[in-house]
């Protein structure tokens, strides 16, 4: 009985170190609406997936520009670089 409550104590201490807290996806999209909000204070609002889908928010009477989110990381991966090997003629 001993054995059973020790090993559901040990799973239930590693399932609750395996737990985070829920953030919320606030850098997640490419293009932010930055907005000038007076007193020199900017806000970003970074919630567009692309340029098209910030730009109406900008021209609607805020005084303000689309930019590409700083915090941004993609989930798909970098292209590669090859680096490109040249033949020359050999002198004959």
């Amino acid at each position: 009985m001993l054995r059973i409550i020790l090993s559901g104590g040990a799973v239930l201490a590693l399932w609750s170190f395996g737990l985070q807290p829920a953030a919320a996806d606030y850098f997640g999209a490419p293009w932010c609406a930055v907005v000038a909000a007076g007193d020199g204070d900017m806000q970003w609002h970074c919630e567009y997936a692309s340029v098209e889908e910030c730009r109406p928010y900008v021209l609607a009477g805020n005084r303000g520009w689309c930019n590409p989110n700083p915090y941004f990381i993609s989930d798909r991966p970098m292209a590669e670089h090859r680096r490109v090997r040249r033949r020359h003629a050999r002198a004959q």
